[in-house]
């Protein structure tokens, strides 16, 4: 039995893998969970299954009181109380910007598995991640769809020749840049394919969420920047691919549902049961692949560049797209205006080659107050 703790369990992903540890109860079990501030969602799974641990916003005395056998967390310090737990197994981290990189560095250095859907963990903090798993026991399981289709893909890595990522353009993956002028917030919300979170579909649209997968790719698989390729791939049925030396190529298909990378993720294995619907081929009429324009897509290759500098430059690019992004939904600034000031960050910030943990976080608040201070 492996028991489960879920950071985010009342997002998208989080409520996924919920689903996924009720489709196995023989195998996973769940002990804890964070929700920020959603406490009627937290009542709810409360009222369903018992849950000894529980991390909110802040303290609720009645939501306390009712589950007196139910220890509760509070903040952003409740994350990382919850992280570093003696009592589970493995910690999803299906949190939302810079705030799951803390808990994932408690978690390994507390000896636990980690199931990282959190990009912001390892496009801040790659190299600090990885330093800490040399020291610890703990595996690091990729969730995201692309990542877990090169986690099962990648055989060979004596031989092998490039990652491919896959990458579905977005909600505007037709539109010129001429067309991106004047479009708006419920038109970027709009993805023709996935589900997700209002953040994770902007940075789809600017494709800065697929910078940040080759920046999660460099450092889960040890792969040099230009051995990464990402290919435009409209219908989201191939998630990823590896290339071997021989020029074979071997990919992962499955439909867009993200209970699958997680199932695998928390499980390691094909031979599981589920309710979800299988891939049929014979339905499918084609699948189309498209070089990515950088031109059109310039955030995607700031990404590049980023990462391969490297040191506290990638926080300063999570931080400035995660202020960014949040400005464009509260309708304070227009679409190109996120990749302008991005930009302008990157080009302003003092550059740290080897920052620690401290650095990357003062590196990622300060990206977030330039972006503030650039539209005041």
């Amino acid at each position: 039995m492996k028991r489960v703790i879920i950071l985010g369990a009342s997002g998208s992903i989080g409520t996924q893998a919920l689903d996924v540890i009720d489709d196995h109860p023989e195998e996973l079990e769940l002990v804890g969970i964070s929700v920020y501030n959603q406490k009627e969602y937290a009542l709810k799974l409360l009222n369903e299954r018992h849950i000894p641990y529980v991390a909110l916003k802040e303290s609720d005395p009645s939501l306390e009181a009712a589950f007196p056998k139910t220890h509760f967390f509070f903040g952003e310090k409740g994350l990382e109380d919850l992280a570093t737990l003696a009592e589970y197994d493995l910690l999803i981290n299906a949190l939302v910007g810079f705030s799951g990189f803390k808990p994932t560095l408690k978690a390994i250095e507390n000896q636990k598995d980690v199931a990282l859907a959190n990009k912001e963990t390892l496009v801040s903090g790659g190299d600090l991640i990885n330093e800490a798993l040399k020291n610890s026991r703990s595996k690091l399981y990729p969730i995201d769809s692309e990542h877990s289709a090169i986690d099962q893909c990648l055989r060979d890595r004596k031989h092998l020749k490039n990652l491919i990522i896959t990458a579905s353009g977005g909600a505007f993956r037709d539109l010129t840049r001429e067309d991106l002028k004047n479009v708006k917030k419920e038109d970027a919300l709009k993805h023709p394919v996935w589900s997700m979170g209002a953040k994770i579909t902007i940075d789809s649209a600017t494709m800065m969420n697929k910078g940040f997968e080759v920046i999660e790719a460099h450092h889960l698989f040890n792969v040099p920047f230009e051995r990464i390729k990402v290919l435009k791939h409209l219908e989201s049925i191939v998630h990823s691919m590896v290339e071997y030396a021989d020029g074979s190529i071997i990919a992962q298909l499955s439909i867009p549902d993200m209970r699958l990378p997680i199932q695998y993720a928390l499980l390691r294995s094909h031979d599981l049961r589920h309710n979800y619907q299988p891939l049929d081929l014979s339905k499918i009429v084609s699948l189309h692949f498209e070089s990515i324009d950088f031109k059109r897509f310039p955030l995607l290759r700031l990404a590049y560049e980023v990462g391969q500098k490297g040191g506290n430059l990638p926080s300063v690019l999570n931080g400035a797209n995660d202020e960014a992004v949040r400005l464009f939904l509260l309708d304070q600034i227009s679409f190109l205006d996120i990749e302008d000031v991005i930009f302008q960050a990157i080009e302003k910030a003092d550059y740290i080659s080897k920052p620690g943990v401290d650095d990357i976080i003062n590196s990622h608040n300060w990206a977030k107050e330039f972006v503030t201070r650039y539209f005041k």
